[in-house]
């Protein structure tokens, strides 16, 4: 299982040596220094890789000073959507070129596996920045015939234009995949941007920002301020920037959303949150196919997805033998260093979250769901590891049932006909995502029509790729990043209406 995430990578029995990137921010095409420093951890040995700066005030209003006078009046602002594209595609061959770095740097500073990262996080990078390279000479507006009374003798049309200065805000998941999603669109449409990183993993930001020099981006069209949580607050509230861009939990888009509505401005917000998934396993379904995808779908990234199939709803005729086997699946997975020789799933991100997950587990045990595998700490001297955990016979009320946990934690439900499933499915504050496993067409179509998500996988689950849209319904998100529509959020419309010239 997962055998594409570790074909033909190199393993190494320590951490391995690499060379860490500028750790200041980049603002204006230069690396600038402040006195507030936050340390980044090897989340497997707990040790401190190095310091990065923690952006403050003056910082993030360089940063967004930048941003403007590049967008306004500044080199960039005299770029064709063509050389747009062509720095896009430069970065994108940069990020080839330095593919195993950028892997190692990811997998020392966010604990995900070396496989998951060379076959997963780099790719979809890579293919992000070029799906939007090309897409920046080819954002049109549209000639409109209106014929209406008034209208009569004039010429209209519809042009677009970029939104303006973007503050993007990146979670710790996916540091290069997510920083991908946020620069592609933006400077396909011609926005500039401050990009601000998460505390936890900053590194991979950084080195990809040394790309962007290497590229020869002008100056001020992208900034990156490393920082906390009040830095990101900084970026949400500020006057200058016209739109906010964020992807985390729910609890912290919402206030990003509040801080953004405190601003002046009435700067436009696209929101990418949190998400408590359904993988509804028909009695028809090819079980070994469903078991791929249920352990792909939840034990990614650790379980530090916000689309993972964190709900999985098992027909009762099938229920007893898929739990056997998903149990056995979950006890084959290594658990170490995602760096080393095995590896399937490294450590959380943090102590703050292992002791999370660890925390829900406790609930799921004390509020009567069956574990079946796992439900502790790896026992290791270091690291932030937690056992692949199986539970059964959960039910709709239970907290692992209800809250997102983003850990390794497997919740098997039973269900016995469709109209019980989609009701059960679709009660939840979320709806980013949903998985279907059935062999009938009809079936699926049914489930399809009803299950209010962003994403649905018919027979298969994380299928990812630059062209399709990607958000969530309820409080899930608002918005769509990636595809044609990712762009939207990155563009204004404008209406022209020419009268006669005599």
């Amino acid at each position: 299982m997962f055998s594409r995430f570790s074909r033909g990578i190199r393993r190494f029995s320590t951490v391995p040596k690499v060379t860490f990137p500028n750790t200041s921010a980049l603002i204006n095409n230069a690396w600038i220094s402040c006195a507030d420093e936050m340390e980044t951890l090897n989340p497997a040995t707990e040790e401190v890789i190095t310091n990065v700066v923690c952006s403050d005030s003056v910082l993030v209003d360089q940063a967004v000073d930048a941003a403007r006078a590049a967008f306004y009046g500044g080199e960039y602002s005299k770029l064709s959507g063509y050389e747009r594209g062509m720095l896009l595609n430069k970065l994108a061959n940069l990020i080839e070129e330095n593919a195993m770095e950028l892997a190692l740097l990811e997998c020392i500073d966010n604990g995900k596996t070396l496989g998951e990262a060379n076959a997963a996080d780099l790719p979809l990078s890579i293919q992000c920045y070029r799906y939007y390279a090309g897409w920046a000479d080819k954002i049109h507006g549209s000639l409109i015939h209106a014929g209406g009374p008034f209208a009569k003798g004039t010429f209209s049309y519809l042009d677009k234009e970029p939104v303006g200065v973007v503050g993007q805000i990146i979670p710790w998941n996916f540091p290069l995949l997510m920083q991908a999603w946020k620069l592609g669109p933006a400077i396909a449409a011609g926005c500039s941007v401050v990009l601000k990183t998460a505390p936890q993993t900053p590194l991979t930001a950084n080195r990809v920002g040394e790309l962007i020099l290497e590229a020869g981006f002008p100056e001020g069209a992208i900034n990156i301020v490393p920082g906390n949580d009040e830095t990101g607050k900084l970026v949400s509230q500020h006057e200058g920037l016209d739109k906010i861009a964020f992807t985390g939990s729910t609890d912290v888009g919402r206030k990003i959303f509040a801080n953004a509505a405190m601003s002046n401005n009435m700067k436009r917000v696209t929101l990418e949150l949190g998400g408590k998934s359904p993988l509804i396993v028909c009695d028809d379904a090819n079980i070994d196919a469903a078991i791929e995808a249920s352990h792909m779908g939840l034990f990614l990234n650790q379980g530090q997805c916000c689309c993972a199939s964190s709900r999985i709803f098992v027909q009762d005729s099938i229920y007893n033998e898929f739990v056997e086997k998903a149990t056995s699946e979950a006890k084959k997975r290594v658990v170490t260093a995602g760096y080393e020789e095995g590896a399937m799933q490294g450590p959380q991100v943090s102590k703050e979250q292992h002791d999370k997950v660890l925390g829900y587990i406790k609930k799921g045990e004390s509020e009567g769901a069956t574990l079946m595998t796992g439900g502790s700490q790896v026992p290791k001297d270091k690291g932030y590891f937690v056992q692949p955990t199986v539970f059964a016979d959960v039910t709709d009320d239970m907290t692992i049932a209800k809250e997102e946990i983003f850990g390794p934690v497997m919740s098997l439900m039973k269900f016995s006909d469709a109209e019980e499933v989609v009701a059960r499915a679709n009660n939840t504050e979320y709806g980013l995502a949903a998985g279907i496993f059935t062999k009938s067409f009809t079936t699926a179509q049914k489930y399809l029509k009803q299950i209010r998500a962003g994403t649905i996988w018919v027979n298969c689950y994380d299928v990812f790729d630059a062209a399709l849209p990607f958000g969530g319904f309820k409080a899930s998100g608002i918005g769509r990043e990636l595809g044609e529509a990712g762009l939207e959020p990155y563009v204004e419309k404008k209406t022209v209406v020419m009268g006669s010239f005599d």
